[in-house]
């Protein structure tokens, strides 16, 4: 007669896990929350927080073959840094079954859990899970989570732990912003926690003062006191000027006499956006953003939004929008194409078009523009760096590099900085009122 697995409140196990603080703060938070943004400071204990909490919900879960995950931004990283704590925490289970070549740990109740890497992120698609960490989230690409990660967390109501250390205005950073937003709006399912070596105790005062003296600043200030803005050196848009700017708002009278431009970045590949960006003079508006449509649907919103909008200008990026130029010709509207690569009006000054507007864009910032208040907005803004070519003229970093160390595109920026690629001029009957948009400048 085969026999019958144990349930959860058959079992009774300590495992040899004592939580100092922060961990004490931390598990009742979790415990508590289906969403977690847990940002820590190296040698905290956030991998081995984060195994024991795995294992306890592992153990207390009554459900039919209960599923766990502990996903590395690798395969190799989550063997190097997890395995050895599960093996040691889940070694007091009574009939537990490790197998090193799964990664996998089998407990008495029937529930499991897999080390895996987001490198191979298709290995999870068709599975739900109960509970899944996401460790060193800062280098795993975004889509994981919103296309692969979030869909097995529905049948079971499962929950997930994004965890990591600060590595710049990533997506990281643009997740560790949202929940703190969540957190005010839906407290119950959010939280989100920040735990510097200067407020924790882990680091004796003496050794961290000895850190901070033999580590370059940005990145003792990154690794051990959690400021996603410090690498920030080569950051071509400071984040204090976007918060200035998403602050600050125009009543229509002060922008009647401001010309209209749209701008559109059309997607690049199959995760990027498609954007429409409005811009009245110092005024701008929230973006339309469109995912998975192709070039005549875009075409069709953007001609909507020029019917509604009236704008001056348009600016499309010719890269990938040929189809959606072409097609908004054909029906009569009057665009102009941006080539970001090409020479710019300010030779000397910049190394390519890109590089123009961009600069043209932050000054208009600090002439006092207004943003939209919008996470993925401010992210964009300020992940792009620069530096100077040999011949003193200014080069962003490329998109292409750009997408792979933060894991997308900058659309929304793209398309803010596509409304000055040119100077535009409001069409008026008043000609005495008319004036260029780069009049704001």
């Amino acid at each position: 007669m085969p026999r019958k697995k144990k349930s959860a409140s058959d079992i009774s196990v300590v495992i040899p896990y004592k939580p100092r603080y922060p961990q004490t703060i931390i598990h009742p938070a979790l415990e508590s929350h289906r969403f977690s943004v847990l940002v820590t400071h190296r040698q905290l204990g956030k991998t081995v927080c984060a195994i024991n909490h795995l294992l306890k919900c592992a153990l207390q879960n009554s459900l039919p073959s209960a599923r766990y995950f502990y996903i590395a931004p690798f395969l190799k990283q989550a063997k190097l840094i997890a395995w050895d704590y599960i093996r040691r925490f889940s070694a007091p289970i009574p009939g537990v079954k490790l197998s090193e070549t799964e990664l996998c740990v089998s407990l008495p109740t029937g529930a499991k859990i897999w080390l895996l890497g987001a490198d191979n992120p298709d290995a999870l698609r068709g599975t739900y899970a109960d509970g899944v960490v996401l460790d060193e989230y800062a280098q795993i690409k975004p889509e994981v989570y919103d296309e692969i990660i979030r869909p097995m967390l529905l049948s079971r109501q499962g929950w997930v732990v994004f965890t990591g250390t600060p590595k710049g205005q990533n997506q990281f950073y643009q997740l560790y912003q949202a929940a703190q937003k969540a957190m005010q709006t839906d407290p119950e399912h959010w939280w989100c926690g920040v735990f510097r070596a200067d407020e924790t105790g882990i680091i004796s005062p003496a050794e961290l003062a000895e850190l901070q003296r033999r580590t370059p600043e940005h990145l003792f200030r990154q690794e051990y006191l959690c400021d996603f803005t410090a690498d920030a050196e080569d950051i071509f848009i400071p984040m204090d000027l976007i918060s200035q700017a998403c602050g600050r708002s125009y009543a229509p009278a002060e922008l009647a006499y401001a010309p209209k431009i749209i701008g559109v970045d059309p997607a690049r590949f199959g995760a990027d956006r498609s954007v429409i960006f409005k811009r009245r003079g110092l005024q701008s508006y929230p973006p339309e953003i469109y995912q998975k449509i192709d070039q005549m649907q875009l075409a069709a919103h953007v001609a909507a939004a020029i019917k509604s909008f009236a704008p001056d200008g348009v600016f499309i990026d010719s890269g990938c929008g040929g189809g959606v130029i072409d097609r908004l010709r054909q029906l009569g509207f009057e665009i102009t194409e941006v080539n970001f690569g090409s020479s710019p009006i300010k030779a000397g000054q910049y190394v390519n078009k890109r590089a123009e507007i961009w600069g043209n864009m932050k000054a208009w910032l600090e002439a006092g523009g207004a943003l939209p208040a919008l996470p993925e907005l401010k992210a964009d803004l300020c992940a792009v760096r620069y530096d100077f070519d040999a011949a003193g003229r200014l080069r962003l970093e490329s998109k292409d590099i750009l997408k792979a160390r933060c894991g997308h595109s900058p659309d929304l920026a793209d398309a803010l900085a596509l409304t000055f690629a040119m100077p535009v001029q409001k069409r008026s009957l008043h000609s005495c009122f008319a004036r260029s948009d780069y009049d704001v400048l």
